[in-house]
């Protein structure tokens, strides 16, 4: 049974950091693409960062980029997104996903496992 769960998400004031965690089980992180997505209130969820099941390259949306990065650690089967800078429209909840069974996309109906969610507020 595949888990992803989630950890690290809360409120904080703009311009703050917050690190999220998505701690996996019932997958190897070194055979899975793996993704942070992003659900604003009232909005759709969207792609927010990636990292290739290699560990080879990563892709982030340009409204976080140079802002958020993400990244892994294989012995603990984790990934992470570190997020600095954070302001208000960065609000939402954030979602790990896990891709085992296609190329490195955004699209977010590659992605066959899905976590809770965590919640991210920014007040101004």
């Amino acid at each position: 049974q595949v888990q992803l769960v989630e950890s690290g998400g809360g409120l904080v004031q703009a311009g703050g950091s917050l690190k999220l965690s998505c701690a996996a089980s019932g997958i190897t992180l070194s055979n899975a693409n793996m993704a942070w997505f992003r659900q604003a209130p009232g909005k759709e969820r969207a792609f927010t960062a990636g990292i290739r099941w290699s560990g080879t390259e990563t892709d982030y949306a340009d409204v976080v980029k140079g802002r958020f990065t993400i990244s892994r650690d294989i012995t603990k089967n984790t990934v992470f997104l570190q997020m600095k800078g954070l302001q208000p429209e960065d609000t939402a909840v954030y979602y790990c996903a896990a891709d085992t069974q296609s190329q490195f996309t955004r699209w977010q109906s590659s992605y066959n496992y899905w976590g809770q969610g965590t919640q991210v507020t920014v007040s101004s």
